[in-house]
């Protein structure tokens, strides 16, 4: 999937610092800028835009002439079909979401099983919402995106940001329905099964939805309901579980046990592992000898 927006700042002086795929319609892409005017032509996705540093000089034209009201946390929504200029004048770091229509309406029918005409997202500049920058900073930022460990994090976190938008920035305005309960005894075991028969590939949100036959959404929900855990919790705890437990038995080298346990390094493993066990896995494993 080619995202116009991404391409556009690729065409001007915006560096490219990190992006990734998120399943069919969504990526994500961290940038910088500073000194540059831009123009994005009307597009076949909607952006969601996250000041995370600077922007205080970041113009947006609108009649009349420009307005500004940049700075970190502050979130720009372009709509599909929307053109916007901007000039920045100083230092902007920011982060996008990039989703396609065809995968918000998607969304839209899975959470709340009704299917809109039509689903017209709102166009903002410069705006706060703290629910926004939480999802932002305290999940997609907060985490090393080439990981393949953390796709599930990622993908978990761009649903519920994807969710808040359809809620508060479209027309649709629809509560959430309300969580009626957790995952059968049987699903539950399914899901298990499989987060440990594949605890070496990047599992995504969708994959476990499969196995309980849910929505993204509803699933997610429902597994905490049953386990205190959200998936991306739940698959990270089995996979430092499994990495300790082959550290203690085996002589595995520390390259292989990562990979076996779904990091992209062994150094993203080391991070994580220490996070979670207050030592280094050589440290660990030389304790056991």
């Amino acid at each position: 999937m080619v995202y116009q927006a991404f391409e556009t700042l690729r065409q001007h002086k915006a560096q490219l610092h990190n992006s990734v795929q998120l399943g069919s319609g969504v990526q994500l892409a961290a940038w910088s800028n500073h000194h540059d005017r831009i123009t994005q032509e009307s597009a076949d996705h909607h952006t969601l835009s996250l000041y995370i540093a600077d922007g205080y000089e970041c113009y947006q034209k609108v009649p009349g002439g420009w307005q500004n009201g940049g700075g970190p946390d502050h979130f720009c929504i372009m709509p599909r079909q929307y053109e916007s200029t901007w000039d920045v004048r100083s230092n902007l770091s920011f982060v996008h979401l990039y989703c396609t229509d065809r995968h918000l309406r998607y969304l839209a029918e899975q959470i709340w099983d009704r299917s809109p005409a039509a689903i017209n997202v709102e166009q903002r500049a410069f705006g706060e919402d703290p629910q926004i920058t939480l999802l932002y900073r305290q999940f997609l930022l907060n985490c090393a995106w080439q990981d393949s460990a953390n796709q599930l994090a990622l993908s978990s976190a761009s649903t519920l940001l994807m969710s808040h938008l359809l809620q508060h920035y479209t027309q649709l305005q629809w509560r959430l329905p309300a969580v009626r309960g957790g995952l059968a005894p049987i699903v539950l075991k399914r899901v298990r099964e499989y987060v440990a028969g594949h605890l070496d590939q990047p599992l995504l949100l969708a994959e476990l939805a499969e196995q309980a036959g849910l929505s993204e959404f509803h699933f997610a929900r429902m597994f905490k309901h049953s386990t205190g855990l959200a998936p991306h919790q739940y698959v990270m705890q089995v996979r430092l579980q499994q990495a300790e437990k082959l550290l203690r038995h085996t002589l595995i080298p520390l390259t292989q046990i990562a990979l076996e346990c779904g990091f992209s390094s062994a150094s993203h493993f080391s991070n994580r592992f220490k996070a979670a066990y207050g030592c280094a896995p050589m440290q660990l494993r030389q304790q056991e000898r």
